[in-house]
């Protein structure tokens, strides 16, 4: 397996981040571990929790603090986050120092573990200095509970005031972003891919297989099926759906019919080949679901393919909304 550096780091993980959002919600705890440990065997060495997940808050953490006993965290490198709110008290939540502090100990606490290796803000705190919360993580990293820190769905230019801050002041810096990047919304190559290329960072997309669109799960955005990704979700996750994405999606099908294999298995490929992309998470619900895509991490994509793919969505354009659930993106797309 070809192992990737993470981000302005040293640590090497694999191509593909088992990300754990299910465990816990949809995934029982002894699935959930058995997923676990078949990544491991296969070299996955990357995953990617956080304190929010779990349909009980903190399932996730827990499930996968359970699964990395009997040796097994020293050889994963692990990442957490947080943001989301842990309880009705108005400052269990966001990114000021009072609440990072607090949920790092919690969250160490429920993975069984001394430290987490790369710590991500969830979501950008528009209400709380960035100087605040790099200062607060930098003591962390300081202390040795965390290793690297990384940020989630940040605007570009939060990004880079957060670069020039830790320059300034000399802390820690951001070494990953993990944004909502797939072949149906390519946003992110407009402006943070361009930065990740100048400044060095990782980018850990969220969602490559669409939510289920580029595995073929939907034929129409008047019939969502139950039980599916879009389907558990609210208006804005449905909103996802569009006409154009199913036509995308019926042409994408057929570059991956050319290539003898899946639709899932390219829309990963796809991420998991372009400039800055350090690991797509995949978020398997089932053992099966893992097998899908494990193909993925020794296959790469070719020339002619890629450019075949950038006429059905070209560069930079979306024909779905995956930013359409963060705060600060004001443009809605005509999908």
């Amino acid at each position: 397996m070809e192992y990737r550096l993470l981000g302005r780091s040293g640590v090497f993980v694999s191509p593909l981040c088992l990300g754990a959002m299910n465990f816990g919600e949809c995934t029982e705890e002894p699935e959930a571990i058995r997923i676990i440990h078949k990544a491991l065997d296969t070299g996955i060495n990357f995953i990617d929790t956080s304190n929010s997940y779990g349909d009980v808050l903190g399932d996730s953490e827990r499930m996968v603090g359970n699964a990395l006993q009997d040796g097994k965290r020293d050889k994963v490198v692990l990442a957490s986050k947080f943001y989301f709110p842990q309880s009705d008290d108005p400052n269990d939540q966001g990114a000021s120092r009072r609440h990072i502090l607090q949920a790092l100990d919690e969250s160490l606490r429920r993975l069984k573990t001394d430290w987490i290796d790369l710590y991500q803000i969830h979501r950008p705190a528009m209400d709380t200095p960035q100087d605040e919360t790099l200062r607060a993580l930098d003591d962390l990293v300081r202390q040795g509970k965390v290793r690297y820190i990384g940020c989630t769905t940040y605007p570009t230019w939060m990004v880079m005031e957060a670069l020039a801050i830790s320059d300034k002041c000399n802390l820690a810096r951001f070494i990953t972003v993990q944004p909502p990047y797939n072949f149906l919304d390519r946003r992110i190559e407009n402006e943070l891919v361009p930065l990740a290329l100048r400044y060095n960072l990782g980018l850990i997309p969220w969602s490559p297989l669409a939510m289920g669109i580029l595995a073929g799960r939907y034929k129409s955005v008047d019939s969502i099926p139950e039980g599916t990704r879009l389907g558990g979700g609210g208006p804005f996750v449905k909103g996802r759906l569009t006409e154009k994405s199913i036509q995308a999606y019926e042409k994408f099908a057929v570059v991956a019919q050319d290539l003898d294999i899946t639709p899932s298995q390219l829309a990963l490929l796809w991420v998991k080949d372009q400039p800055t992309i350090v690991s797509p998470i995949i978020g398997p619900r089932t053992e099966a679901h893992l097998d899908y895509a494990l193909p993925v991490l020794d296959m790469h994509l070719d020339p002619e393919s890629s450019e075949r793919l950038d006429q059905i969505v070209p560069p930079g354009s979306a024909v779905s909304d995956f930013h359409n659930s963060s705060r600060w993106m004001k443009m809605k797309l005509d999908v």
